[in-house]
């Protein structure tokens, strides 16, 4: 079972363009290495600024009105709770939660991929040494990974599963429904990093049965750099080790005049796993913003809209000269797709002329990967054709 599938809802009569300036002649095609920052976004900047300019007008509410604002977008977008959301600075620090949180025996094993994003091994490689967990990494048997890899990998001693839901050097997407019951099955927990997908595809955690997810907050979500958030499943809230917080993750800290010096307790939700300074006017104003246009345009659209636009593009290359190196099914596909040369040197050289052309894309893994959002349009992707077919 893939992610939840939404129908998506006709947009043509919206001009999301408008939404973004202009990108001074560029033809952006790399939202999955960073989002440029909505109107919306810049004018909430701004008006933080005027808050920091004139701090006299700060009313202690905005210290948690923000954040409160910005777990319940995230929550309508996973289908979580937003008691089950913490703010963080990035994927990264999420996968620290649990890298602390759980309570580990040596022996214990934790299951990844092989060629995954580099913080699976800098969250667990550490931990061999740590709590003298083994981290067993998976290869695919056939030419992508698959949930079936990963679920032939599982040991009685395997008590994490930790892999992204869609892959940032290809776009493999995950059944991770399927995984997460073949977790559950053998007794062991899935964390999903959703970096690249959130925002994009239509999710359910409750759906997918995963146990956490983390996710940053400056590609699908149109937030800045250095924010992101971290998901775990009510239940294991309370079965999570102790540890330092944040301070205004107290209970009772949003009362200033009332706070708790002598025994302060970590309130009973995720957000005791905030990253500090969660009233990070500059960050989290865009964030904000960026959450609610995501919303507003419907992750569902994006999805449709992008499948669209990628098989157009694996549809026109010339095969004599490129390979698809995503999958061609929507259902084991995200958001974007990427394609390579016959060998490396010349996929270098196609993504040099690309950019020397203002076609913005990414060189990842030997591979040019294209990730267009609801700002590119068919047009886009004549002219990336036309460069690399000429």
């Amino acid at each position: 079972m893939a992610p939840p599938t939404t129908s998506p809802v006709s947009t043509t009569a919206i001009d999301w363009r408008q939404e973004w300036h202009e990108f001074e002649g560029a033809t952006y095609l790399n939202l999955a290495g960073q989002s440029p920052i909505p109107k919306s976004a810049i004018r909430a900047i701004q008006t933080a600024i005027e808050w920091k300019k004139f701090p006299h007008r700060i009313p202690d509410s905005a210290y948690f009105d923000t954040p409160n604002k910005i777990r319940a977008s995230i929550a309508k977008i996973i289908g979580g709770k937003p008691e089950e959301i913490a703010l963080t600075d990035g994927a990264s620090t999420g996968m620290l939660s649990v890298a602390y949180g759980l309570d580990w025996k040596p022996g214990d094993e934790v299951v990844t991929a092989a060629s995954e994003f580099p913080l699976q091994y800098t969250s667990w490689k550490p931990m061999e040494e740590r709590e003298a967990i083994k981290l067993k990494i998976v290869s695919p048997r056939d030419r992508f990974l698959t949930a079936d890899d990963l679920i032939a990998a599982l040991t009685p001693r395997t008590r994490l599963v930790s892999v992204s839901l869609v892959r940032f050097d290809n776009a493999v997407m995950l059944d991770a429904a399927r995984l997460a019951a073949a977790c559950h099955a053998q007794g062991a927990l899935l964390l999903l990093d959703a970096s690249q997908c959130c925002g994009a595809i239509p999710l359910d955690v409750n759906q997918l049965g995963v146990d956490f997810m983390v996710s940053a907050g400056y590609k699908w979500l149109l937030g800045p750099f250095g924010t992101g958030f971290f998901w775990a499943k009510h239940e294991h809230l309370s079965k999570m080790r102790p540890g330092p917080f944040y301070w205004m993750a107290a209970e009772g800290a949003e009362n200033f005049a009332a706070l708790n010096f002598a025994d302060p307790k970590p309130a009973k939700a995720a957000r005791r796993w905030d990253a500090a300074e969660t009233a990070n006017y500059y960050n989290l104003a865009a964030l904000e913003a960026g959450l609610e246009l995501v919303l507003r345009i419907g992750p569902q659209n994006v999805a449709a809209h992008n499948h669209k636009l990628i098989d157009q593009l694996f549809s026109r290359l010339p095969l004599d000269r490129f390979v698809v190196a995503s999958p061609l099914d929507h259902q084991h596909r995200g958001p974007y797709g990427c394609f390579q040369a016959r060998t490396a040197e010349k996929t270098k050289e196609y993504y040099d002329k690309l950019r020397g052309e203002n076609i913005i894309t990414s060189l990842r893994e030997n591979k040019i990967r294209v990730s267009p959002y609801i700002y590119n349009n068919e047009r886009d992707i004549d002219r990336l054709i036309s460069v690399v077919t000429t």
